[in-house]
């Protein structure tokens, strides 16, 4: 059994199988009886199942506690991450109404790059050139997608292309991202404690993190108020910074990172921080889980200035779906879009770009 797996058979026996499984990516537990796992980008049900719910509650509940969290009545939900890197979320009745529900996303020890990207058929050659230029010209780059489209997978492969003289810090609530660089700082969210003291949000993070020189910020998802602090990181001289956000297109990510910025509390006026998410942000990496399972970069884009109040992007590269087949396995191609405002800069720099027509 690999180690990834060692700490969490401890208490979740029936599924101790496909911990061990390499190719099983997520693990998901809807009560005692309803067991799925995702392999290969595909949910699967499986026949495994525990005694009862007290066998699956004790089970989430020593996990809370191995982690010196609390998981009751009170406290009927659990975020928390192993030390074997794995992502746990557990939620317990009576929030829960079919029982005890733990979702395992499993650690993946090998780390993911633009060229192994390239080789999975998740993005063209044309596109890890585009990618390349983003990174090193040091465009501020926000990844979008719906749930489990792969957004933490391509951050970190992103991050691989950062040079390795650079200092970068990492903001995250649990920590996934694995960056290759010798320079990193790693920070992690604080909850707060059972008297509900000593949270440490990722907000709070952003602010610290200006404090100690970073030539850029990797914030590993964007999800409330924390947007306003990074946008104006962005804009003050943190060029290259990266994060992602949950949108289902690139338009759609930066009036995500509008509403969230909103949340801060901050009263500006709704202009002055669409005026702040298009200047802060300069591209947005769409991803998209198909409906065979395989992840792909659908849309590079370039955003520009607005017009008129409204968010404009252009796409630079896109993923077109063809044919679905019977067995639902998608085909398809990637067509480039218009050549980006930066191709003088990227000819400068000896950075090499897709030949547009």
């Amino acid at each position: 059994m690999n180690d990834n797996a060692s700490f969490l058979v401890l208490f979740l026996a029936p599924v101790k199988d496909f911990l061990a499984d390499d190719k099983v990516s997520e693990i998901l537990i809807n009560g005692p009886n309803q067991i799925y796992i995702e392999r290969g980008g595909r949910l699967e049900e499986t026949a495994a199942h525990f005694t009862g719910e007290a066998q699956l509650k004790a089970a989430a509940v020593n996990i809370a506690k191995s982690v010196d969290r609390q998981l009751d009545e009170m406290h009927p939900d659990l975020d928390a991450r192993l030390p074997d890197g794995s992502r746990v979320h557990a939620t317990i009745p009576p929030v829960s109404r079919c029982g005890t529900i733990i979702s395992i996303r499993k650690f993946k020890k090998e780390m993911l790059t633009i060229d192994k990207l390239e080789q999975f058929g998740s993005v063209p050659k044309e596109g890890a050139q585009i990618l390349n230029a983003i990174v090193k010209l040091r465009k501020n780059t926000i990844v979008s997608g719906g749930t489990s489209s792969g957004k933490t997978s391509v951050l970190n492969a992103l991050s691989g292309l950062i040079p390795e003289k650079d200092r970068i810090l990492v903001l995250e609530d649990a920590s996934e991202l694995q960056l290759q660089q010798k320079h990193c700082v790693y920070f992690e969210t604080r909850k707060p404690d059972k008297n509900g003291q000593g949270e440490f949000s990722i907000r709070d993070l952003v602010i610290a993190s200006l404090r100690l020189r970073p030539d850029r910020l990797v914030i590993g998802e964007i999800r409330g108020g924390e947007a306003l602090d990074l946008l104006q990181a962005m804009n003050t001289g943190h060029s290259g910074s990266m994060s992602t956000i949950h949108a289902n297109s690139p338009l759609d990510a930066l009036s995500r990172m509008e509403t969230c910025a909103i949340m801060s509390g901050i009263n500006f006026p709704l202009n002055a921080i669409r005026m702040q998410v298009a200047s802060a942000i300069n591209c947005v990496v769409h991803t998209m889980r198909l409906p065979d399972g395989a992840r792909k970069i659908v849309e590079i884009a370039e955003v520009l200035p607005l017009e008129q109040g409204e968010y404009r992007i252009r796409p630079l590269m896109q993923w077109k779906t063809e044919a679905i087949g019977e067995d639902g396995c998608v085909s398809g191609r990637f067509i480039l879009g218009e050549p980006p405002s930066f191709r003088s800069n990227a000819e400068i720099m000896h950075l090499e770009l897709p030949e547009y027509k």
